[in-house]
């Protein structure tokens, strides 16, 4: 069996800060060259996609460091083009889209891209951008998942309005579309009045491929329905392993197959040619970090009252509240900083560095060699059916996982050594060994 690897290209790495390191460029997030530099490794790499994360909005930690920047759809269609087999994995949020439009833009990109297009589904956790969309206050969170039920129903009714043949072609006739196969959805909902259908047919892949990251019960609840790909974050084996099942069981009660939902873990990677450049390198990193205010950013993430654990204050999981508290940032996140601290206390400090600065995703950092092991360990334990790798810093650990990683991967076997499906769906759900392309 083989794994996924999809890459993202997050400037200046999954590590924030580093864009303080003395060989990076602080404006490489607004470089097109830059990326069309990575599109080409990751491709080169066979690398299945490449991911990036966004927001509807300018977080306040822009004082810090930059924020996500460029347009993803525009960006990632930019790089779909220079390439011919990465796919393309294109942020966009259901609170502040509406469906109509998002279904026809990635229709269209599906069809541009020849079926490399994916949506990762966000319902947006960032109050500020309702004031970019004239909303007087950000919309609570269960408000947010029953818009993007409702939402992901209406996109995917639009997607499967053409029947195939509908497009007759009859030069002799005259008759080009048969009305009768081209459906509209007619939708009356809480949140939208959509007719349909849209002018364009289903894409290369049918459907392009949906991508969700969500690890509350709503979030849950949401991937079990419409997730193709489940981006997830986890600290430890036990947890990624139950949080892979309860997704398939979640997809089999709702009437799919529990392979139609694959898991993709995220990894903050930091990869060097020997394990102890690897160390100096996770050390330069850990000291751009503002590590008392990400201490106490976390610290109240948890649930916990920052004036009571400083960065090196031991949190044992009896200091916990009993459930995620409501008003957390990420529930998934949540719960993978509880899953550690109940293996044993752990200091704000220890959480911080552990996720890459706070965020949540485990950090992994070695040699080549070590880097796979762990991959491949953790695959072969259940966690996940793929993985979407972070550089820590993206101006040396793409290249490096790419150049490093991946070819230990392909000769052990858990990676592909080429595209074995011109399609993003055909790779990540129905991938197969046969007519593998250069």
């Amino acid at each position: 069996m083989t794994f996924h690897l999809n890459l993202s290209v997050m400037t200046p790495g999954h590590f924030r800060t580093a864009w303080r390191l003395p060989h990076a460029d602080p404006l490489a997030y607004l470089d097109i060259d830059h990326f069309r530099r990575l599109a080409r490794i990751a491709e080169d790499a066979k690398i299945d996609a490449v991911f990036l994360g966004d927001g509807p909005a300018l977080r306040g930690e822009i004082e810090d460091g930059p924020g996500t920047g460029l347009d993803p759809l525009v960006l990632l269609g930019h790089l779909a083009a220079i390439t011919t087999h990465l796919g393309v994995i294109v942020t966009s949020s259901t609170t502040y889209n509406s469906p109509y439009n998002l279904a026809r833009r990635f229709s269209s990109l599906d069809h541009v891209t020849k079926g490399r297009a994916a949506v990762n589904i966000v319902t947006t956790g960032t109050p500020a951008a309702a004031a970019n969309f004239g909303l007087a206050e950000h919309p609570g969170k269960r408000e947010r998942y029953r818009r993007a039920h409702e939402f992901l129903d209406v996109v995917t009714r639009l997607w499967d309005g053409w029947e195939p043949g509908a497009i007759v072609a009859d030069k002799e006739s005259g008759r080009y579309a048969d009305p009768d196969r081209i459906h509209k959805i007619d939708h009356v909902g809480e949140f939208f009045s959509v007719a349909g259908p849209l002018p364009v047919t289903a894409g290369p892949q049918g459907r392009p491929v949906i991508v969700q990251a969500g690890g509350s019960a709503d979030g849950l609840a949401l991937a079990g329905r419409f997730a193709d790909v489940v981006f997830t974050a986890a600290q430890t084996q036990a947890k990624a392993v139950a949080f892979r099942d309860d997704v398939r069981r979640r997809a089999a009660r709702a009437g799919r197959h529990p392979d139609d939902v694959k898991v993709s873990l995220g990894v903050v990677v930091l990869v060097a040619e020997t394990e102890a450049e690897a160390r100096r390198r996770e050390q330069e990193l850990y000291a751009t970090l503002p590590v008392e205010n990400l201490s106490a950013a976390l610290v109240a993430n948890l649930g916990l009252p920052p004036e009571k654990f400083g960065p090196d204050d031991p949190i044992a999981f009896a200091d916990l509240p009993d459930t995620v508290p409501e008003g957390a940032f990420s529930a998934g996140f949540n719960a993978s900083t509880r899953a550690l601290i109940a293996e044993g206390p752990r200091t704000p400090r220890e959480l911080v560095q552990r996720g890459a600065g706070g965020a949540g995703h485990r950090l992994l950092a070695g040699s080549a060699e070590q880097v796979a092991d762990d991959l491949q360990a953790w695959f072969e334990a259940g966690t996940a059916d793929g993985f979407t790798v972070m550089p820590a810093d993206t101006a040396v650990d793409f290249a490096n996982f790419a150049r490093l990683v991946v070819p230990i991967l392909q000769d052990r076997g858990p990676f592909q050594t080429g595209y074995g499906h011109p399609t993003l769906r055909g790779r990540l759900l129905a991938r197969s060994t046969e007519g593998a392309l250069s």
